[in-house]
């Protein structure tokens, strides 16, 4: 008998509620594809027993849920926010080397965690939110939002190697050192924005795989010196290093709408763009301006005696 009521209950949840990663993501635990990894693993309980399987559904405000034993309390309210990542910090919740997260960076309130990654050399823009669905939306490639960024590179590339990179081209999969083969980029948009021995570009992704623009770069013989992220669908970096600042209703209705456009992908060679659009750009997302080289003293000029002025006079 017992066993039936529990049968009717699975039953009634699978027809009535939602499915289980999408309430962990709801609640703020994590973003919808880790939560997945989440029940993967055994860490989800419903009603005191264990579930593995993605496709099991709940109601949130019948079944009690736990995740690694702790009860889920329910959704949260859904927070968004936009924060300037330092280098040397990892985009991370946790880390096992002890260095500083981002987590740092955002001070008490709901429970948040990073949309994408920043590697712990790089800065710049990156969200911060407890919104799962949203979370899930942007990160999945169909989706193509558009990523931008500032690098500096070692040495000047060629025309021709950076076509390589607006047309797509083989890079490592994965971690460096995994050996998990090759995969073919997606087109990016390539653009000079500082002339130099080492020069500035600005580049535009639709994806964002394991230090994907590093990668890129060494294929063509150039080291990578610096990036930052200036931008994340219509998201413009406009908060000073380690800051944080909240989103707007209007700037998130953005974001959805971005995260599902799913614009179609060609071959990104773009013609330059004018000033004036960098110059309309926020501080934090500007190249700063390098100082002039001092030249050295001028030198003095020696008065001219009177008698050497009369000798250059032509006669």
């Amino acid at each position: 008998m017992a066993a039936e009521q529990e049968q009717e209950q699975e039953q009634g949840r699978d027809h009535l509620g939602e499915r289980l990663q999408k309430i962990i993501a709801a609640a703020g635990i994590c973003s919808r594809r880790k939560a997945e990894e989440l029940i993967l693993t055994g860490r989800i309980q419903i009603n005191g027993k264990i579930v593995t399987e993605l496709g099991t559904k709940a109601d949130a405000s019948r079944d009690h849920i736990r995740v690694d034993g702790k009860l889920l309390q329910g959704p949260e309210r859904l927070r968004y926010y936009v924060v300037n990542k330092p280098k040397g910090y990892v985009t991370t919740m946790s880390d096992p080397e002890h260095r500083p997260t981002v987590m740092q960076l955002i001070r008490g309130g709901e429970r948040v965690f990073p949309v994408g990654r920043l590697d712990y050399a790089s800065e710049g823009l990156l969200l911060m939110t407890n919104d799962g669905e949203l979370a899930n939306a942007l990160t999945r490639a169909a989706t193509k939002v558009e990523k931008t960024y500032l690098v500096k590179v070692s040495g000047r590339p060629k025309e021709s190697d950076l076509d390589q990179l607006r047309t797509g081209m083989m890079i490592e999969r994965g971690k460096p050192g995994t050996h998990e083969g090759r995969v073919l980029t997606a087109p990016a948009k390539v653009r000079l924005v500082r002339q130099g021995e080492n020069p500035w570009y600005e580049l535009v992704l639709i994806e964002g795989r394991n230090r994907e623009i590093r990668k890129m770069f060494e294929e063509i013989g150039h080291h990578v010196e610096k990036i930052r992220r200036i931008g994340y669908g219509p998201l413009v970096l406009d908060v000073e290093p380690g800051k944080v600042r909240e989103l707007s209703e209007q700037e998130v209705e953005k974001l959805k709408r971005a995260s599902t456009a799913q614009k179609a992908a060609g071959t990104a060679k773009t013609p330059p763009r004018e000033q004036k659009r960098e110059k309309a750009l926020p501080v934090a997302a500007r190249l700063k301006k390098t100082p002039a080289r001092r030249t050295s003293a001028k030198k003095s000029r020696r008065p001219v005696s009177a008698t050497a002025r009369r000798s250059s006079r032509p006669r």
